[in-house]
């Protein structure tokens, strides 16, 4: 497939670095305008130089996705030059808890993570989907887990909640937008060493707990950002033009819990 993005506005969440950044840089180099946003300062502008290195263009953008008002602005300035025709939801994460009992989560940590891995997708669709609808063409993407399939690794009920509600979320907005051409799909990652936080995780499980869950990946291998960010170009590109309303699972043969 050769896949060529010219001509195509595309904006990026959670693109300082990992997925995101693959993400960015993949469609990057097939001629996408890039458009990414992240809290990260430093690392976003790291996002910016490597898609430049691979010969894209790239705007970035510090936007808290659970700030509505923010995600309007930068959807907005996005779209000034012809609108927007791509949105890959990568941002959230587990926002640096671990697991805890349920009687002992509390109602901020519990929100917390909703409102970064599922309110920021609402927030960046409900943004971008009067612009896709105005040219009735649309790609969507959001970035789940394997978290949102089965279990999450961690423990962490509110992350495991919060991805299969993206699920969910991504099956009734294609429903409602693919009237307009707009197909909105997911992808759940397994697990991929591709941040700070999956670092120190792959960390937390010790060398006997690492090959077990190597062993249990049938390709017998981690995957990487770039695994992840081949999915998405299919999703983004015109071979899925007529795949919507569907879920993934890119990880390696992950076996099922």
């Amino acid at each position: 497939m050769d896949f060529d993005f010219r001509g195509k506005t595309a904006i990026v969440t959670g693109a300082a670095h990992g997925i995101g950044r693959a993400i960015c840089t993949e469609l990057g180099r097939r001629g996408a305008l890039v458009y990414a946003t992240d809290v990260l300062a430093e690392d976003l502008e790291e996002t910016r130089r490597t898609v430049e290195g691979a010969g894209g263009v790239c705007q970035i953008g510090i936007v808290d996705v659970t700030r509505a008002d923010q995600v309007n602005a930068f959807v907005a300035e996005a779209a000034a030059a012809g609108g927007v025709q791509i949105l890959i939801n990568v941002a959230g994460g587990v926002c640096g808890q671990v697991h805890q009992p349920i009687e002992q989560v509390s109602d901020a940590h519990w929100e917390q993570i909703v409102k970064v891995n599922l309110t920021g997708a609402f927030y960046f669709t409900r943004a971008v989907a009067p612009f896709m609808k105005e040219k009735r063409y649309g790609r969507i993407i959001n970035i789940s887990s394997g978290a949102g399939r089965t279990v999450s690794l961690t423990g962490i009920q509110a992350y495991a909640s919060a991805k299969a509600g993206q699920i969910g979320f991504s099956r009734q907005t294609a429903h409602e937008l693919g009237a307009w051409g707009i197909t909105v799909n997911n992808i759940a990652p397994g697990f991929v060493r591709s941040n700070p936080s999956t670092e120190r995780q792959w960390e937390s499980y010790g060398p006997e707990g690492q090959k077990a869950l190597v062993d249990s990946i049938a390709l017998k291998r981690l995957g990487t950002a770039e695994d992840i960010a081949y999915g998405v170009l299919f999703f983004a590109s015109d071979f899925a033009s007529w795949v919507t309303g569907q879920t993934i699972s890119i990880d390696g043969g992950k076996t099922m819990l």
